[in-house]
């Protein structure tokens, strides 16, 4: 069942068995801001369960361009098309999440972003392979970000 997530009245629903629950649902509402302000569009997420195609996509992704494997559960996810970009994101009960940013048409941008919830320790897996800078957030408090270019055709 999908939730459409509300970035004016923040809600943990989906996420509430992470450690940082309040902060990566900060997260998520950010994001769901950034989307309704940017392209119009409203921001909805699934359980992972029930977007294991979208969780997929991200997991072929990381393991094919930087042999990544994400050691914490999916708890949501969500993928969508806005202005000719298909976006995808997934969202851990560690407090990460990750997007996929691909432009659709050759030539454009494609790249993968990682973002850490305030208050979550950088995981091992990325700990020694990427710098994360940070960003104020009134919604999701302190956000640390990274990301690299996505090099072949998915």
């Amino acid at each position: 069942m999908s939730y459409v997530v509300d970035y004016q009245h923040v809600s943990t629903v989906g996420l509430e068995t992470s450690p940082v629950a309040d902060a990566l649902a900060g997260l998520r509402a950010n994001e769901a801001r950034y989307f309704r302000t940017k392209y119009d569009h409203v921001f909805a997420t699934e359980p992972a369960s029930e977007a294991a195609e979208a969780v997929e996509y991200v997991h072929r992704i990381l393991k094919e361009e930087r042999d990544l494997v994400i050691a914490s559960r999916p708890l949501e996810a969500t993928s969508f098309e806005v202005d000719g970009v298909r976006w995808t994101y997934v969202f851990y009960e560690s407090g990460l999440s990750v997007n996929v940013l691909y432009t659709l048409a050759e030539g454009g941008k494609r790249a993968v972003g990682f973002k850490l919830s305030d208050g979550m320790d950088v995981p091992d897996e990325l700990a020694d392979r990427f710098k994360f800078a940070r960003q104020r957030s009134k919604l999701a408090g302190t956000i640390r970000g990274s990301f690299f270019v996505i090099k072949n055709a998915y």
